[in-house]
């Protein structure tokens, strides 16, 4: 089994059986990619199924050099991940990243935005032009309902309950969950769909997508980057924010309001709360607070 047989095999065996999204397969291709060009460079004439722990310790101690511990530790991972697939498909009887330890990294909070933030961007977005609906809807949206942008993307017509006041969200693996919606986020998506939306020349399999480009096609990742960031700039905002930025700090918001962190888990659809409590970095005013009033001895 020569490199590229067995990176098609762990790329179905990720899609199929573990169920990532494209982008998740595509950056442990490209991990993997990075160790074949590795052996290439250094005319080394190992298979993945005998290439042996010395070598990957080379690989490892040849791509650290360029990299922060947080990438060095995302490549060791990816590493272990596909070395396990074939020791778990009885293609190899080792996984020689075992004795590869992961530098020790810190957790990374990202930047939060808040109320009177996420109001000027919302405010900054020109209604006069007809996009200006839509991208008030998906600012609404990423932030009420706590999207990721995958997730805003792909919502569709058929996902949104309003009388239920709940919306279905496809998330990572296909999992779904049932986010609840706020009336002034319904209204805002509402006000697009009547008044926007319906003008649009909507393509074949695009129709029921909610959010669409002027030629009626789905949106875009890199449109959602462009629209957030344009509108930052507008009005002077030095943080640096992407659209998981507004998941963020729907989630710090919440908790900072006396929110339950297992219903924010469940909203946000993580299966661990670890990953849950990596967004609350909330400030110690705030743990003051839920000490003096939630303690009996106050």
């Amino acid at each position: 089994m020569n490199w590229q047989q067995a990176i098609g095999d762990y790329q179905n065996y990720l899609k199929i059986e573990r169920g990532l999204s494209k982008n998740s397969i595509a950056n442990y291709s490209l991990d993997l990619q990075k160790l074949v060009s590795f052996l290439e460079e250094f005319d080394i004439d190992e298979k993945p199924l005998h290439i042996s722990k010395d070598t990957v310790q080379k690989f490892i101690y040849e791509v650290a050099k360029n990299m922060n511990p947080r990438s060095q530790a995302r490549i060791i991972s990816g590493l272990k991940g596909f070395f396990n697939y074939l020791v778990f498909e009885d293609y190899r009887e080792d996984n020689p990243m075992d004795l590869i330890e992961t530098p020790k990294i810190g957790r990374k909070l990202p930047d939060t935005l808040s109320v009177e933030d996420i109001n000027d961007l919302i405010s900054a977005i020109d209604l006069s032009k007809p996009e200006g609906e839509r991208n008030r809807a998906i600012l609404e949206t990423l932030y009420g309902c706590g999207l990721r942008v995958s997730e805003l993307i792909h919502l569709k017509l058929s996902d949104l309950y309003f009388e239920e006041d709940f919306i279905k969200v496809t998330g990572k693996g296909n999992k779904q969950r049932f986010v609840p919606i706020s009336d002034i986020n319904k209204k805002y998506i509402n006000t697009y769909r009547k008044e926007v939306r319906v003008h649009l020349p909507i393509q074949k399999d695009h129709e029921d997508f909610v959010f669409l480009n002027r030629r009626g096609k789905q949106l875009t990742r890199a449109m959602i980057f462009t629209i957030i960031k344009r509108l930052a700039e507008e009005i002077g905002l030095k943080k640096n924010i992407s659209p998981h930025t507004f998941r963020h700090s729907f989630a710090t918001h919440l908790l900072e309001n006396g929110a339950d962190l297992r219903a924010i888990q469940q909203m946000l659809g993580h299966e661990s709360i670890t990953t849950t409590e990596v967004y609350m970095h909330v400030n110690r005013k705030h743990l003051n607070k839920v000490l003096n009033e939630f303690h009996p001895r106050k």
